[in-house]
C-alpha cells in the first residue's frame, strides 16, 4: 500500500523544537519578512543568518519523538512517502527513507546565486562564509516569495497515494495546502491535529490529538483495516 504523509510544525513541536511562528504571527519576535524573505536577507543578512543559526543549534540538541519513530516503523508494512513542511531532519533520524522537504533543510546550505549548489552544513553560517566559487552561503530554506522546488515531486506523490495521513499542519498555507486537491477521489485521509482546521467527511477522519498521541492510533487502524 502506498501511504503519503504530510507533516507540519506540530510534528516536530513534541521533540522540543520551537514552531517558528507564534500566535501573534511573529517568528521568534521578528516579523516574518525580516527573517524569511530575500528582501530581509538583502537588508540585514547578519540578522537572518543569526536567526537560522539559532534554529540550527537547537535542532542539533533534540531527538525524534514517538510519532517520527512510528512513521519510520510503518515502512515495514507499506510504502511510505513523507512530504514535510518542516526544515528539520527528524524524520530521517527516526529512520524514514523517503522524505520530501517542501521548504528546504536547515542542515544544508547553498550559495546566494545558485539554489542547486547545496552542501551539508551543521555549524553556524557567518557573513564571509563562501562556496568554492566565492559566493556567500545562506540557509537552504525556502523563503517567502521563493519557488518551492520540490512541489512538482510532491504533486506526483499525492496523485499516486492510496491513503493519506496529515499531521500537525493546518494545511492553510499555500502552496502546500493545494496538495490535498491532488489526492485521488475516494482516497482515505486521516487528519491528526489537536486543533483541527477541517471537518470529518466520508473519506476524512479527524483525530483531535497531538502527533505522538494520534499517530500510533491511526497506524493501528491502518494495519487492521488495510494491511492485515
Amino acid at each position: 500500500m502506498r501511504i503519503v504523509v504530510l507533516t507540519g510544525a506540530g510534528m516536530s513541536a513534541e521533540s522540543g523544537l520551537k514552531t517558528f511562528r507564534d500566535s501573534n504571527g511573529l517568528w521568534e519576535g521578528h516579523d516574518v519578512m525580516e527573517v524569511a524573505s530575500p528582501q530581509g536577507f538583502a537588508k540585514d543578512p547578519e540578522l537572518v543568518l543569526d536567526f537560522y543559526n539559532q534554529r540550527r543549534r537547537q535542532l542539533l540538541t533534540v531527538a525524534p519523538n514517538e510519532g517520527h519513530l512510528a512513521l519510520a516503523a510503518l515502512e515495514k508494512d507499506a510504502e511510505v512517502v513523507i512530504i514535510t513542511q518542516n526544515v528539520d531532519d527528524l524524520h530521517e533520524r527516526a529512520g524514514s527513507t523517503k522524505v520530501l522537504h517542501l521548504h528546504g533543510e536547515l542542515l544544508k546550505a547553498r550559495n546566494i546565486l545558485d539554489e542547486h549548489s547545496i552542501v551539508s552544513w551543521k555549524k553556524d553560517i557567518h557573513l564571509g562564509d563562501c562556496c568554492e566559487a566565492g559566493h556567500q552561503l545562506r540557509p537552504h530554506v525556502v523563503w517567502f516569495g521563493e519557488a518551492v522546488p520540490m512541489m512538482n515531486e510532491a504533486l506526483v506523490e499525492m496523485q499516486q497515494a492510496e491513503l493519506v495521513i496529515v499531521i500537525g499542519t493546518s494545511m492553510q498555507v499555500y502552496p502546500a495546502a493545494g496538495l490535498m486537491q491532488y489526492t485521488p477521489e475516494g482516497c482515505p485521509v486521516y487528519f491528526i491535529d489537536p486543533n483541527p482546521s477541517i471537518r470529518a467527511t466520508d473519506t476524512v477522519e479527524v483525530i483531535a490529538q497531538t502527533a505522538t498521541q494520534g499517530i500510533p492510533k491511526v497506524i493501528e487502524t491502518i494495519r487492521n483495516e488495510y494491511l492485515s
